[in-house]
Formats: C-alpha cells, sequence, structure tokens
C-alpha cells in the first residue's frame, strides 16, 4: 500500500476510476428513465388517461435528482484529461478532444435546453409540445452515450488516422468515429442503461405494491415496463454475446484475460469454457478451476472446433498483457449472471401476467416475486459498472490498444497532490451519494399525487377539439349572437 502512495500513474488510474464508477451511477438512468418517461406521456395523450400523466410527473422527479447529480459529478472527469491526464490529452486531443466536445454541445446542450420545458413546462406549453420536448431530452441523453462510446471505442480499435511522432494524426473523422468497436459498443451500453432503469422503475413499483400502497397505480408502471423489458432483456443478451465476440477478433489479448486462459486453445480443436477458477498471474495458471468441455468453442464460434485460435496469456510479454485477471475474469460472470438473471425474471413475470396474478387485487398475493423485482433493482447498476471494469481493466497496459501505453500518458504530478485530490474527491462523491439516498427516499416514500390535476394546456386542448370532434359551435352564446 505505501508503494501506491508514491506511484502517480496508480494514483491517477485510482481516481480516474472513481469518479467513472461514480458518475456513471447517474447517467444510466436518465438515459433509460428518459426513453420511459416518453413512453408513458405517449400513452397519457393516447389514451387521455390521467394515471399515466402523473407517471409521468411522479417519475420525472427522480430523472431531475439522478440528472442533477450525474452533472455534479462529472465535471470532474473532464477536468482530469487535462490535469492528471495531459501527454494523453496532447497526444489524441485532435480526436478524442473533438467527440468529447460534441458530446458537450450536441448531446448535453440538446437534453439541458429541453429539460425545463418537461419539467415545468406542463401548463405553459401545448401538450405535443411538451412531449416533443420530453423525446428530445431522452434523444439528447442517448446522443450522449452515443458521442462517449464513439470515444471511449476508439480507444478500443482506434482508427481514422495514425500516429506520427507520439501523436494522432486524423485523416477520416467519420472513419475513426465508426471505428470497429462502435456500433455493437454503444447498442450494448443503450440496451444496458434502458433495462437498468425499467428494473428500477419495476423494483420501486414493487415495493409499493408489496406494501399495498397505491396498488392499481403501480400494478400499471410495472406492466408498461414488463412490455418494454420484453423486448430488451433478450436483445441485451443477444447484443452482448456479439461485443464479447468482437473481443475475440480484435482483443484477443482481453479475451484471455476474460476467461483467464493462460494457454492457447489452437485451431481445429474444441476449446473448454471456465465456470469458475482461481486465477494465479505469478505462476501464470489457474490454481484450480471448473470447466465445461467444448463449451467455449460453441460460445464464440458456434461450432465444436475452433476456426481461430483462442489466443492464451503466455502468447504475450507480462508487460504487454492486463494484470488483475482475477478481477477481469469475475467481473465478466458478474455482468453475464446478472443479465441472464434479469431476463429470467422478466420472462417468470411476464407468464404470471398473462395468469392475471398482476390484477391490482390479486398482485399482493406475489410476494415473492415482488420481493425479487426489489433484489433485482440495483443489480443493473452492478452489471454496467463490472462491464466497463472488463472494458477499461482488460485493455490495460494501453490507454490507446496497440498505440499509446497508460504509463506514457499520465501527467507527472507530485503523488501528494493527487492524493489530495483524490481524498477531496472521495469525501464529495460520498456527500452526493447520500443525498440522492436522502432525497430519492423522500421522493419514494411520499409517493405519486393521485388527486393531480390534468394541465391547463391539455384541458384546453380537449376543449378546442370537441367542435370539430361534434360539429358544434363551441363559442361563448354572445359570440354566437
Amino acid at each position: 500500500m505505501p508503494e501506491l502512495f508514491s506511484n502517480t500513474v496508480a494514483l491517477s488510474r485510482l481516481q480516474f476510476a472513481l469518479t467513472a464508477i461514480f458518475h456513471m451511477l447517474w447517467p444510466v438512468l436518465t438515459t433509460g428513465m428518459a426513453i420511459y418517461l416518453a413512453v408513458i406521456e405517449g400513452l397519457w395523450l393516447k389514451t387521455k388517461n390521467l394515471d399515466y400523466y402523473r407517471h409521468a410527473r411522479f417519475w420525472s422527479k427522480l430523472y431531475v435528482l439522478n440528472f442533477g447529480i450525474g452533472v455534479a459529478s462529472g465535471l470532474p472527469m473532464a477536468f482530469q484529461f487535462g490535469l492528471n491526464w495531459a501527454p494523453f490529452s496532447e497526444s489524441v486531443g485532435d480526436f478524442f478532444g473533438t467527440v468529447l466536445g460534441f458530446e458537450g454541445t450536441m448531446a448535453f446542450m440538446l437534453e439541458a435546453s429541453f429539460l425545463g420545458i418537461m419539467l415545468f413546462g406542463w401548463d405553459r406549453v401545448p401538450p405535443l409540445v411538451h412531449w416533443l420536448s420530453t423525446m428530445l431530452v431522452a434523444f439528447g441523453a442517448n446522443l450522449s452515450t452515443f458521442w462517449i462510446l464513439s470515444a471511449n471505442s476508439w480507444l478500443q480499435t482506434p482508427a481514422g488516422g495514425e500516429f506520427v511522432n507520439g501523436k494522432f494524426v486524423v485523416q477520416d473523422y467519420f472513419q475513426a468515429i465508426a471505428n470497429p468497436f462502435m456500433v455493437k459498443s454503444f447498442l450494448h451500453m443503450f440496451f444496458a442503461t434502458l433495462e437498468t432503469s425499467l428494473f428500477v422503475i419495476g423494483g420501486i413499483s414493487a415495493w409499493y405494491l408489496i406494501n399495498n400502497r397505491q396498488t392499481e397505480f403501480f400494478s400499471r408502471s410495472l406492466k408498461v415496463v414488463l412490455a418494454i423489458a420484453l423486448v430488451v432483456a433478450p436483445l441485451q443478451i443477444f447484443i452482448g454475446h456479439l461485443s464479447a465476440e468482437q473481443v475475440y477478433h480484435y482483443q484477443p489479448a482481453k479475451l484471455a484475460a476474460m476467461e483467464a486462459q493462460w494457454e492457447t486453445a489452437p485451431a481445429g480443436e474444441s476449446a473448454a469454457w471456465s465456470v469458475v477458477a482461481l486465477p494465479n498471474e505469478r505462476g501464470e495458471r489457474n490454481d484450480w478451476e471448473l470447466k465445461i468441455p467444448g463449451a467455449l468453442s460453441y460460445i464464440l464460434e458456434l461450432k465444436p472446433k475452433l476456426d481461430q485460435p483462442v489466443l492464451g496469456l503466455k502468447e504475450w510479454e507480462p508487460q504487454n498483457r492486463p494484470h488483475m485477471v482475477g478481477l477481469i475474469y469475475y467481473a465478466f460472470r458478474i455482468m453475464v449472471a446478472i443479465g441472464l438473471f434479469l431476463a429470467s425474471l422478466m420472462a417468470v413475470t411476464v407468464l404470471q401476467w398473462l395468469r392475471g396474478a398482476l390484477a391490482p387485487e390479486r398482485v399482493d398475493q406475489q410476494k415473492w416475486l415482488l420481493r425479487a423485482w426489489i433484489f433485482a433493482a440495483p443489480l443493473g447498476y452492478v452489471a454496467v459498472e463490472t462491464g466497463w471494469i472488463v472494458r477499461c481493466v482488460g485493455r490495460q497496459p494501453w490507454i490507446v490498444y496497440g498505440e499509446l501505453r497508460t504509463a506514457e500518458s499520465a501527467s507527472h504530478l507530485p503523488a501528494g497532490e493527487i492524493l489530495f485530490s483524490l481524498t477531496g474527491l472521495t469525501t464529495m462523491y460520498a456527500v452526493f451519494f447520500v443525498a440522492a439516498l436522502f432525497f430519492g427516499s423522500r421522493i419514494i416514500r411520499k409517493g405519486p399525487n393521485l388527486e393531480l390535476p390534468a394541465p391547463r394546456t391539455f384541458t384546453e386542448t380537449v376543449i378546442d377539439l370537441e367542435p370539430a370532434r361534434h360539429g358544434r359551435d363551441r363559442r361563448p352564446a354572445e359570440a354566437q349572437q
């Protein structure tokens, strides 16, 4: 541990990991919940059912809480590129800085600009304008995900230019943005944020139902969640599989760490899949493991025997391969296990819905199922965080894969200064987390306002539509005379 306190690269990595892991908790919910809010508001406009309007008002409170903390916790990340990682910024700033600039000016500003209308415009703008604002907020939030994933994917598979004298020279911005990792990585993250948000909303709804509070109201929100998750959960598993395949083709060292594979499985033979193991980096082996013969061949190529070899970690010199193999190995398995659990929970709940067990008068009898949803509420966050651990720790020792080492990219700062900022950030984030729990739990304990009337603009719109709908003149009597 004392050695860590004097290692500026390790301290800078630790600080960036802290800010990334904490910051990611908040946009994960806002990007997915924004889509849910757009759906629920659309249902209100289509059905004229005020319950959907009250849902939109209730869930938007949690949305804005997450948005505020996400903005505050994300600012230190931007500053770190200039402070802790100045050589990296100088080397790849022509592309990386440009894309992050797109995220700020294009995506974040779009989301922030229409957020005010979404939150405070209910009685000020027509319903369709308000719904358009909600959709633009959702679009902006997910456009932000696109730009961030494009930038991070470029770190995984750099494209669109070349390094000249240690600096990346962009030759084709479109090729750099649409690098080999980008599409599947963006889709994987898009569905991850949406699935996480759905299970958070479903878990909160289940808490109300198990406590017999507003059962009809929250039975409705659980059913909307299920209808969306019916598509999202299986798609996320499929896209996750495609993402693992691209690691197989583009980052074989990371795949070897994900599977704790020390020896190469040659082409033309089957490869076993390790279910659990105890990796020993110093001994370059697994001290023990449980394997399924031939399973990895089917996972990677859907064939009993490999067309291409699965390289083992011993193929690379120790300084050129990922470390913390145990962390990468189990982070990957935790992510996969959570994805399978959430999809299974969705499937079981849909069956109960089809049996009529989710009707408001019967849902309180499904306590075991409701407890499972409450348990599942935070699991999406865990899956997202572990997925990013695999993605970023597995890329090491490269910050730009195969081109620029992490050790060469950190600023030469005194260790004491990094420790000071790390301590300050840890304290600030702890305060943010406690505040989020306090205000979030207060919103949930208070619950929705079931007496909330329709906004004035909605009522006026309905009245204005009546003459055309019924062929009557609804002007005041004086005007008709």
